[in-house]
């Protein structure tokens, strides 16, 4: 199936049948790239990254992407552009349409993204908005069907606070590709409800489950997948560092979490994480409440069950496949 011309705003576009297109794209160009063999398939085409938020992660793959395809990269930083200030979202799609092959989005309001494609002549790329992470969890999934081998059927237990861009797609996600997939959290932080249900009726007709367990020692018996993320996601005040370590340490990534799980149980992250005191911020939370990492230990980050680095260098992968799959 043909994917050309579209945009990638958020997984809730796509059927799953596209979704396992663009993984097997993935797993194509990271064998290919491996091997050495080039596949500079869009030579010549420029494209263009909005960045509102800044990020390690997305930034290299895009970049690196782009490059390994033959492309050429303009980077706008906060100050790079005028997006939303000077001058309008539209207007801003259209000269940048005008001038691009490609452009990618990344900052705020999930409707900034979709403005973006609705003025846009050329494919629009969601990099990571606060409702949705699109990106994120192709890599994701790319790196439990390398480890598993598939995706229906893999119990997958997310830890901590589910209402961020990362917990909404990987509740889509799972939805989609039929995962069992299970929010661990007090009630507060389970995702939108609206949300829940249209994906409830999305894994309905995909095999999937969808599942809301509050008691760690529960949740957790036989997953395939341990998945958390920070507990104070980017551009929240810091005021809420106490009320989060308060009442989401009960679901920090332990050894002793990880020892209830299935055997060959796997522990992921999106990254960056507060795993141990090497930050400026983690030093900065560690002195002021007296802990010494937050949503997961650092002996189980460090573990051999842990594939977060496999996980980060995916992110360049499925992104490859995105753009190679949309562009015109």
């Amino acid at each position: 199936m043909s994917l050309v011309g579209r945009d990638f705003l958020k997984l809730l576009d796509f059927t799953p049948e596209e979704i396992q297109e663009l993984l097997d794209l993935a797993i194509q160009f990271k064998k290919e790239k491996k091997e050495g063999v080039a596949h500079r398939i869009k030579e010549g085409k420029n494209i263009v990254l909005i960045f509102e938020k800044p990020s390690t992660r997305t930034r290299c793959s895009f970049e690196v992407a782009a490059y390994d395809l033959g492309m050429h990269v303009t980077y706008l930083d906060p100050q790079g552009s005028q997006i939303g200030g000077k001058e309008s979202i539209a207007d801003t799609a259209r000269v940048l349409s005008g001038i691009y092959d490609g452009i990618e989005y990344r900052g705020y309001g999930q409707d900034i993204v979709e403005e973006l494609a609705a003025f846009s002549s050329v494919p629009v790329w969601n990099g990571l908005t606060t409702e949705f992470h699109p990106t994120q969890i192709l890599a994701d999934f790319m790196t439990i069907r390398e480890h598993f081998r598939r995706l229906k059927g893999i119990r997958l237990v997310y830890m901590g606070d589910a209402r961020n861009n990362v917990g909404n797609s990987l509740l889509v996600g799972s939805a989609k590709m039929g995962l069992d997939f299970t929010v661990c959290a007090p009630e507060k932080y389970f995702p939108d409800a609206s949300l829940v249900e249209k994906c409830r009726e999305i894994a309905n007709e995909n095999g999937g489950v969808i599942k809301f367990i509050s008691d760690p020692d529960v949740a957790v018996i036989d997953a395939d997948v341990i998945y958390t993320d920070v507990w104070v996601s980017m551009g929240e005040p810091s005021e809420v560092w106490e009320e989060r370590i308060s009442e989401l340490s009960p679901y920090r990534v332990t050894s002793e979490i990880m020892s209830k799980t299935a055997p060959g149980a796997i522990f992921m992250h999106c990254l960056p994480s507060f795993h141990d005191l090497n930050t400026s911020i983690g030093k900065k939370i560690g002195e002021m409440y007296g802990i010494d990492c937050m949503e997961v230990t650092n002996e189980v980050f460090e573990s051999a069950c842990s594939l977060v680095f496999q996980q980060a260098e995916n992110r360049m992968h499925t992104i490859k496949a995105i753009m190679a799959s949309t562009l015109l």
